[in-house]
């Protein structure tokens, strides 16, 4: 299908090269507009619950997903020496859901965007800092603008919300990095070690490779040198299980990120005129929510869908401001009880790792994954997600 509506996304991340692509297949052109001078590929490594890989697999990408990710069979919570507190199969949960939980290098998912992007006859433009200025031309160039250019310094954010909405520091740092270890040193089980208010996550993705992350408590101080971070990573999990002292032994200097970790209060908007902000710059929850990149394609993928909807009943969309306002308060409706929901729980899981309360007795409580069932997950999880 022909469309005469062009829109600009502005970040070149996982919301706005998904949303990219799906626009492309209803026929929009499509311009992404990215500061970097590649595609990005920050992170480590990034776990794609079933609602994730729904979309994915409507995107046409199931595939290559698979065949660089990993598929893992439980995850379970453990002491920081090694004693099981809870487990999850995830073949119920995948079952239920009926798409698989996949775990994948962030490199290699970008790369796989980025490839379908280009198939797609994506515009994509590299080194383009764009400032509010820039966004109030693109308005006026495009039928629709969005910005996909994540939490911490969201430009598209800082133009609707007059640079008022600031991310909030949740009093906790995030070293992350990748391990290559040897063959067969890792089971398929993602590990999650806690204990005295810190936190070593491991995330297999084959039986050599994972990604990690070593979490605590910490003041927010951007002069102490990284070496610094990292000595004391070193320091304060020198003494765990086992399997965290080769993971940390056998990582790569070069992966390793030091991440203050931020989050988004709830908006009471996404929008005005034709400009939208999506993923991290509209919602951006914790990591321990787990659900950070599964939200940015829902919400490419919900985006897509009230556009398909729109141009079945009204032919071409986004042609006056009635219309693409409609579309994207109805865009915002649909997504903001699932996306609050993400960043509460986000919130409650660290609340029960940095700052667990006491109960009368003095025993710390701690959010487990056996916290919530399978059934519940999957029902939450693929909410409003119905393949055309």
């Amino acid at each position: 299908m022909n469309h005469t509506g062009r829109i600009a996304i502005v970040g070149a991340g996982i919301a706005g090269l998904s949303l990219a692509i799906l626009a492309r297949k209803q026929g929009y052109q499509v311009s992404v507009y990215e500061q970097n001078n590649q595609i990005s590929a920050l992170g480590t490594g990034i776990t794609l619950w079933p609602n994730a890989m729904f979309v994915l697999t409507q995107m046409g990408l199931e595939k290559e997903i698979k065949d660089l990710g990993g598929m893992p069979e439980a995850m379970c919570q453990y002491s920081q020496s090694g004693i099981l507190q809870s487990r999850l199969d995830m073949k119920p949960l995948n079952d239920m859901s009926g798409f698989p939980t996949i775990t994948i290098l962030r490199r290699d998912l970008m790369r796989i965007l980025a490839r379908a992007a280009e198939k797609s006859a994506v515009d994509i433009y590299l080194n383009c800092t764009i400032s509010t200025l820039d966004i109030e031309l693109l308005k006026q160039k495009y039928d629709l603008v969005v910005g996909a250019d994540g939490r911490m310094n969201s430009v598209a954010r800082q133009l609707l919300y007059s640079g008022q909405i600031s991310p909030c520091y949740q009093g906790f740092i995030n070293i992350i990095g990748i391990s290559q270890l040897q063959k067969n040193e890792l089971n398929n089980t993602i590990y999650d070690f806690r204990g005295g208010g810190e936190r070593f996550g491991i995330v297999p993705v084959t039986s050599d490779l994972c990604f990690w992350a070593a979490a605590w408590v910490a003041d927010q101080d951007k002069v102490r040198p990284l070496s610094g971070w990292y000595s004391e990573m070193n320091q304060r999990f020198c003494d765990w299980h086992d399997r965290v002292q080769t993971v940390l032994a056998a990582h790569d200097p070069a992966s390793r990120r030091c991440v203050f970790v931020h989050d988004l209060e709830p908006l009471p908007y996404w929008h005005k005129d034709n400009l939208l902000i999506i993923g991290d710059a509209a919602h951006g929850s914790l990591p321990t929510s787990g659900q950070g990149a599964c939200q940015a394609l829902e919400d490419a993928w919900h985006l897509y869908r009230l556009l398909l909807s729109d141009t079945e009943q009204n032919g071409n969309t986004l042609q006056g401001n009635a219309r693409s306002e409609c579309i994207l308060y109805d865009f915002y409706q649909c997504r903001i009880a699932k996306t609050s929901a993400a960043q509460a729980i986000g919130r409650q899981v660290a609340r029960g790792i940095f700052s667990p309360d006491e109960n009368s007795s003095g025993i710390k409580h701690q959010a487990t994954v056996s916290a919530i069932s399978a059934e519940q997950l999957s029902r939450f999880w693929m909410q409003g997600l119905e393949a055309l």
